[in-house]
């Protein structure tokens, strides 16, 4: 017998994987070896071992040291009719499976959702954040996704994992159910009820989504710039209030700046547009007769003093402007 023939005919006593980061499995390197009846099987805590014969999951082992042998290999030994007391060597498949949490993971939308809002109408959203997960059931991932491959890593399973969360997220966000600006201010909400949504998909799998977290929903640009518009128009409400809170803004500037020409002529402007508007509101109050609507002309010249002393910006003058020469 040469040396080849030597080792081929050599037996495996110890048997133990040590952990790789990313490898979620491996199928131990037993080659045309035979594993020795009574051998030691290792499997250290946050790992998973099962033995496979003719392509079918047998016995499985948790955490700890076990004894290779009829007790211990009860499906193995029934698949292979071996009888009680069997002391020969055997040959079997035998994998090893890392349990440890894979963490921040990252997920994000490849294409905008598109989804219908309350508020919006139709519009498009993206979404970016970062998950984690571990295998639950590794009989389920070998079926699955492992299958007979020598090794299968978090990079190998990542692609369809994030298909499975962009499924969800579309399942889920394009009910509209909820408008946009609630989810925005509710991320943790969100973020928890997107993760009951999508911990089925990776069920099917054998692993289990341990945590999901939304870190930003953004929207096109040019949908974000119309929110921020109508968010400012809102904010200006009223204009006489408005033209009041400028005007009395103008003023304090132009006390701290007493000794400056602009400063008089701010402070000139502002107590203008106050007397104008403390006029309106007397005649307002009369009870006698309702009050004539302002010349369109007029109110014009008193919002180009406002904006001449500071105390609107040249956009804002434009936009009062054009609705009021519409009216016209």
């Amino acid at each position: 017998m040469g040396l080849g023939d030597f080792f081929r005919k050599q037996l495996v006593d110890v048997i133990d994987w040590t952990d790789e980061p990313g490898v979620l499995g491996v199928r131990y390197p037993i080659a045309d070896r035979e594993i020795q009846h009574g051998g030691q099987l290792t499997v250290r805590e946050g790992q998973a071992a099962i033995f496979m014969t003719e392509g079918q999951v047998a016995d499985r082992f948790g955490a700890g040291q076990h004894t290779l042998d009829t007790a211990t290999l009860p499906l193995l030994s029934s698949l292979e009719n071996w009888k009680t007391g069997f002391q020969a060597p055997f040959k079997s498949d035998v994998y090893f499976f890392s349990l440890r949490q894979q963490i921040d993971r990252k997920w994000g939308t490849t294409q905008p959702i598109t989804l219908r809002d309350k508020d919006f109408g139709t519009i498009r959203l993206r979404a970016f954040g970062r998950y984690g997960f571990a295998i639950a059931d590794p009989a389920k991932f070998f079926d699955t996704l492992m299958g007979n491959l020598e090794r299968y890593t978090v990079d190998e399973v990542e692609p369809q994992l994030r298909a499975a969360i962009a499924t969800g997220l579309a399942a889920k966000l394009g009910a509209g159910e909820v408008p946009f600006l609630d989810l925005a201010a509710n991320q943790t909400l969100l973020s928890d009820t997107l993760k009951a949504a999508i911990a089925p998909a990776f069920e099917q799998y054998g692993l289990a989504l341990s945590s999901f977290y939304v870190e930003s929903l953004s929207l096109p640009e040019e949908v974000q710039a119309a929110i921020d518009k109508s968010s400012s128009i809102r904010a200006l409400g009223d204009l006489d209030a408005y033209t009041k809170f400028q005007a009395a803004e103008s003023i304090s500037v132009a006390a701290a700046n007493q000794g400056g020409v602009a400063g008089i002529g701010a402070s000139a402007a502002a107590g203008m547009a106050i007397g104008s508007a403390m006029s309106g509101g007397l005649q307002s109050a009369a009870p006698a007769a309702a009050a004539p609507a302002e010349d369109p002309f007029v109110v014009i010249g008193k919002l180009h003093t406002l904006m001449t002393a500071g105390a609107i910006t040249q956009a804002e003058f434009d936009a009062k402007k054009a609705a009021l020469l519409a009216k016209i």
